[in-house]
């Protein structure tokens, strides 16, 4: 017998069934999709998680803008922006955007990272189940494609004041933004717990 598995929406309890490459299964009362076969998710997932990686660190290392003034060039990090807004005493705002587009994509990458890696050499890290319920938490609170809406607004406001200079870390976010979100459609949590359950059993 199948493992069970609760719909979501109506919570039905249904017997699991293997499924073709890229099929979905749907709840039988509700419709509801209940999960679908993404080939080689570990693998993808992986990869994608390095990439961003790599992306994250330049953004963050890097100006990401800069202004053209009077002869002029000021830039600064996204960091830097964060000690600034502390610094003028918008505090909360400033703790918003560090939490947001620093901390939490910070954390939710090397959650990714520390289940991905070990369970693709076959193994299982310390404190899987914690991590990954971890990572379920923070990941609703990254938000990078809400600071490069942010950036873009600011753009076309300061272009009418001083010529704007996009930095290195401007591109990286840009990119950041479209690897997470490639991360997001071929991340299997259920693909990945079942890898965890085979790399125990082999153990």
């Amino acid at each position: 017998m199948g493992a069970l598995v609760a719909c979501h929406e109506c919570d039905l309890l249904q017997q699991e069934v293997p499924l073709p490459g890229g099929g979905v299964a749907r709840c039988g009362r509700c419709g509801a999709e209940l999960y679908r076969d993404r080939p080689a998710s570990v693998d993808r997932s992986l990869a994608l998680t390095a990439a961003a990686i790599l992306l994250f660190v330049i953004a963050n290392s890097y100006p990401i803008l800069g202004l053209a003034l009077q002869g002029q060039v000021i830039d600064t990090t996204l960091y830097g922006a964060v000690r600034r807004l502390w610094d003028e005493d918008m505090r909360s705002v400033a703790a918003l955007v560090f939490a947001t587009t620093i901390a939490m994509p910070a954390l939710e990458l090397l959650a990714l990272a520390y289940l991905l890696l070990p369970v693709r050499a076959g193994l299982v890290p310390p404190h899987f189940a914690l991590v990954f319920r971890f990572l379920q938490a923070v990941k609703p609170w990254g938000m990078v494609e809400v600071l490069m809406l942010g950036v873009l607004v600011s753009l076309v406001k300061l272009a009418h004041l001083a010529g704007v200079v996009p930095g290195i870390a401007l591109w990286s976010f840009g990119a950041l933004m479209l690897v997470m979100a490639a991360l997001a459609s071929v991340f299997d949590p259920r693909a990945l717990w079942k890898s965890a359950e085979l790399a125990g059993a082999a153990r």
